[in-house]
């Protein structure tokens, strides 16, 4: 590309981005009712204090795999995420504009969310991040013990997202991570009879990254999840895809272990790259029934209830259908602004509910933003808080 076709796109790029913005920011006005909000904010609803502190939680979910606006957030694809819609957006604020300005990648690009730095891994690496992860922060500013922070990750190629390599940082004080697809993979052999949950990566299908272990981890679920192997193998006999089999292992340990810090990959969504229009937008409305799933189960545990905040966001978008460089609904190729313009859902404690705001932020704001809620440093982030939760 040319110099004087590069310094075009940019501004282009940031129109469209503006564009989708404010047509989520208008959607939402009019179909779940939130009101505009300011960057002028009153109070922080959020109660502070030492023993405040320590009963607070948070729950971060990614809309894993990517999801356009023509399947979500327009009005012909409204139908795709109603519990979103009816029940969790007027309990939130929504923020229109998340842009991801780092590799569009799933390992890397949650990486990216969860050290608050656009991570230059190698996507399909069995590598951790580079930089300090926002469960080491958490954990060694705060000195909270492993079994405060947890990882749950459908795709067996996130078993390294929970703690980076970071000197000072880095092994012993990261997040546990629990791979429900690995789990079921040692209990069942590589039986044929749950190939549709142990499928790994529909973006490079012939990568699937070695993991040891087995009968340890097997031995872990039951001490730690008081999960026995024959309820687990049961329960996955009747689950459709591995995102409910990882919110079922999420809600068992909110129950067993209720950690402060629990972070949840979904990735169903990602069955787009195999083609399949119909299991994508059947992905959209699973994981949009997940999300509510999991809300109720916050509402609903002691531990939980009253003192938690939920972040619900993409990883990054998909490939616009006018964009002759990519596939559509199928890949994020691109790095056109629909595959980088996303959004965020905020609900729970310290959220002024039913707000809707429409200024930029970037994926990587993430980090500091739960460091300002939760009284840690994230020293190395390269993002800022957004002050609308604070």
């Amino acid at each position: 590309m040319k110099a004087s076709s590069f310094s075009n796109a940019i501004p282009a790029r940031h129109e469209v981005a503006c564009h989708l913005g404010l047509t989520r920011r208008e959607f939402l006005r009019t179909t779940a009712g939130l009101a505009l909000g300011s960057t002028l904010t009153t109070a922080s609803p959020f109660v502070y204090g030492e023993a405040a502190a320590k009963k607070r939680k948070v729950i971060v979910i990614t809309f894993g795999g990517g999801a356009r606006d023509q399947e979500t957030f327009a009005p012909d694809g409204q139908q795709n995420i109603p519990h979103m819609l009816q029940e969790l957006a007027p309990q939130s604020s929504f923020f229109t504009q998340v842009m991801n300005q780092g590799i569009l990648g799933h390992y890397v690009a949650t990486a990216s969310l969860a050290t608050g730095v656009y991570e230059t891994l190698n996507n399909f690496s069995a590598v951790p991040p580079e930089h300090p992860t926002v469960f080491e922060y958490f954990r060694k500013d705060l000195n909270r013990p492993s079994s405060s922070a947890w990882v749950v990750a459908p795709s067996n190629g996130f078993n390294r997202i929970g703690e980076s390599d970071y000197r000072s940082y880095g092994p012993g004080l990261g997040a546990k991570v629990i791979l429900p697809k690995h789990l079921l993979s040692a209990a069942t052999s590589g039986s044929t009879d749950y190939n549709h949950l142990l499928h790994d990566n529909y973006e490079t299908p012939l990568y699937a990254p070695q993991i040891g272990g087995g009968e340890f981890e097997l031995q872990q679920m039951e001490r730690i999840l008081k999960l026995s192997v024959d309820d687990f193998m049961a329960h996955a006999r009747t689950v459709s895809s591995p995102d409910e089999l990882s919110v079922y292992v999420a809600k068992r340990l909110m129950q067993q272990e209720s950690p402060n810090l629990l972070w949840i990959t979904m990735h169903d969504i990602d069955i787009a790259h195999s083609g399949a229009y119909s299991l994508y937008v059947d992905a959209i409305r699973r994981t949009d029934r997940l999300c509510a799933e999991l809300w109720k189960v916050v509402q609903a545990e002691p531990e939980y209830a009253g003192n938690t905040t939920m972040f619900i966001l993409p990883d990054f978008g998909r490939d616009a259908d006018e964009d002759a460089g990519g596939n559509g609904f199928q890949h994020h190729r691109t790095g056109d602004a629909a595959s980088r313009t996303t959004w965020m859902l905020t609900l729970g404690a310290g959220v002024r509910p039913g707000m809707v705001y429409d200024r930029p932020l970037q994926s990587i704001d993430l980090v500091p933003t739960l460091g300002a809620i939760m009284g840690f440093s994230p020293k190395l982030s390269q993002g800022v808080p957004i002050h609308e939760l604070l």
